[in-house]
């Protein structure tokens, strides 16, 4: 019965205090790819991606119903850096879905027009207000929906007159700030920080190290495939590194009990069951405001993100040329770094000449039937000056045009046949990463889709005569980047052809600007007009090493970029549901597409071909 109540009184009680509206919440989620599309049509930086911000302790004056229910106590702060825009997961801050979504439009807008750094902790009030004149100056149609917020924050913030001489103070000069961006300088100093403010963003969580010097590595960084631990959540943390303390068990002494609870200092203690895996390790997570970090020379068993080892030689495909050097964009150093990679093109072990599987044959021979109508055929042109046969329209146009005394110049009368090519080519780049080895259905792989989609489309092609290639690639850090060759320009589609694209398998990693670049060597000494680069793709790129975030998509870009300065075309089809996030930045606005549907791939990626040539 005790708990019982206990339950009551704690729901009763949480939902008098929180001053929040989930009836007329609006998710990150919802409006997601709108969030990109602004954010870049603003004027932000296009490599930012859009991620949820973590709730953390604000310190800000609480009501008392507020202490007793023990709410209020973190909010998500809106931040930007150099990678990321954070914004929070969810905003129910106003009774109207309306307004809640405009806060969301208003944070995207401020978030364009704040410096690329992101905000300095001693300024980021000025630059605020700052960003807020420049949006308005810019974009005047967002005056209106400005007024609206400001009216709607002031509302639910609280009354100076209630409050101390000092966060009075503060708290006028936020409203001033709001209502008239540009006048106030700073904040008077308050004992406590003010409430934060929905419509500013705030600085990014930084890292604070206070290690006296480098940690030795760990067993893992000393090995060649040392793995390295991931985030529990995609919400940024803030952290700080500590010094591993040197008690080999350490205990805590003389304390009192209820002196537990405010205990805060790093503590190193041997548990018998380190190896357990923890129960709900995100929610843990979640509940930390800052994380310390230490090194302590041991591994962990418990790992997200590891290496891999290479296959033996005896069982490894086959190398056809090897200690191919390419560069690498430095995202951070604004430097293409000059053969930094290493690429090695790479043959099919044992791949068994075969026909194509029983399930593709029918969808094979439709699309066979379409693209044929793609297939060069000879055509008559009439009323030419000389040709094989006569023009007898022309003949007796001219005739009876001098019976009827009509003056007429010398036209052609002769029949000219022309056989008019398709001037282009394409190279088929597919991803072979170890992510290929998730399951999208109860029967296919996408390993499996991809191999289905190269079946087909290798018989799509086959029967329009275009001259394509089919290429994979995955990689193990920047010196084994993998080149899988399937099928080179010069040869025919045959048996031989598809038993390499059935032995396709799951590789490693993702360094995809290394891939794009040898690509487009093998495209630029091609004679056609028309060069087409079709990448199919399943996620970011991403290596084991720094390869990852906004290094590795701004390394992609620079290397697409310099595929179309040689006259390529690069195209993407992707399965990956958050590409709408990257891939405007890397292909622009129609260089791509998503397919929600993995399985849709191997109908779709044919009639896809079919368009990006006009045919």
């Amino acid at each position: 019965m005790e708990e019982f109540i206990g339950g009551l009184w704690h729901k009763f009680i949480t939902r008098a205090a929180t001053r929040s509206y989930p009836d007329a919440a609006v998710r990150l989620d919802d409006i997601e790819r709108t969030a990109g599309i602004l954010f870049r049509a603003l004027g932000g930086d296009p490599g930012l991606r859009v991620a949820p911000a973590a709730e953390i302790e604000h310190g800000a004056r609480r009501n008392w119903l507020q202490r007793i229910a023990h709410v209020g106590e973190k909010a998500a702060h809106a931040a930007r850096d150099a990678e990321t825009l954070r914004l929070p997961a969810s905003i129910e801050f106003f009774p109207e879905r309306s307004l809640n979504r405009d806060l969301y439009l208003w944070l995207i807008a401020q978030g364009a027009a704040l410096p690329d750094g992101g905000l300095d902790a001693d300024a980021w009030i000025a630059a605020n207000q700052a960003a807020s004149r420049a949006t308005l100056a810019a974009f005047p149609g967002f005056a209106a929906r400005y007024r609206r917020l400001v009216a709607a924050v002031i509302a639910e913030r609280p009354d100076p007159a209630k409050l101390p001489a000092d966060e009075a103070a503060a708290e006028r000069a936020i409203r001033q700030a709001l209502q008239e961006p540009g006048s106030v300088a700073g904040l008077p100093a308050a004992r406590r920080p003010p409430m934060p403010v929905a419509l500013w963003l705030y600085p990014a969580p930084v890292t604070i190290d206070r290690r006296e010097q480098s940690n030795p590595p760990t067993p893992a960084d000393r090995r060649e495939d040392g793995s390295k631990a991931a985030d529990a959540t995609d919400r940024r943390r803030q952290a700080q590194r500590e010094d591993m303390p040197d008690g080999k068990n350490g205990l805590i002494l003389n304390f009192r009990a209820e002196s537990l609870l405010s205990f805060a200092e790093f503590v190193k203690v041997n548990r018998g069951q380190d190896d357990d895996a923890e129960d709900d390790p995100a929610r843990a997570a979640a509940d930390m405001d800052r994380i310390s970090v230490a090194q302590d020379g041991s591994d962990t068993a418990s790992k997200v993100r590891f290496d891999l080892d290479l296959p033996s030689a005896a069982q490894d495909d086959t190398p056809l040329e090897s200690g191919i050097l390419l560069p690498e964009w430095d995202w951070k150093k604004q430097q293409l770094k000059r053969d930094v990679c290493s690429l090695t093109v790479l043959d099919p072990r044992d791949a068994q000449p075969c026909a194509l599987p029983s399930h593709l044959l029918r969808p094979a021979r439709r699309l066979r039937h379409q693209f044929e109508a793609l297939t060069p055929a000879r055509r008559w042109l009439k009323n030419q000056p000389d040709g094989p046969e006569l023009d007898l329209d022309a003949v007796v146009r001219a005739f009876a045009d001098r019976k009827t005394g009509h003056v007429t110049g010398d036209t052609g009368g002769y029949l000219s046949c022309e056989r008019r090519e398709r001037d282009l080519c394409c190279l088929v780049l597919a991803d072979l990463s170890l992510s290929t080895d998730t399951w999208v259905s109860d029967e296919q792989r996408v390993i499996d889709v991809i191999r289905d989609s190269l079946w087909l489309f290798s018989e799509a092609l086959g029967a329009t005569g275009d001259p394509f290639g089919l290429y994979g690639f995955s990689s193990r850090k920047r010196d084994h980047i993998r080149f899988h060759r399937i099928k080179d320009f010069d040869e025919p589609a045959d048996d031989r052809i598809r038993g390499r694209i059935g032995a396709l398998k799951p590789g490693f990693y993702t360094r995809i600007g290394a891939a794009i670049r040898y690509a487009t060597q093998l495209l630029a000494k091609r004679p056609e007009a028309l060069r087409l680069l079709l990448i199919l793709s399943d996620g970011k790129p991403n290596d084991v090493d720094h390869y990852e975030g906004r290094y590795g998509i701004e390394d992609t870009r620079m290397s697409l970029n310099a595929a179309r300065q040689e006259g390529v075309r690069p195209f993407c089809v992707t399965i990956d549901k958050e590409g709408q996030g990257y891939l405007p930045h890397l292909f622009g606005p129609a260089g791509y597409t998503i397919l929600r549907n993995p399985a849709e791939l191997p109908a779709r990626l044919p009639l896809l071909y079919a368009q990006l040539t006009g045919g």
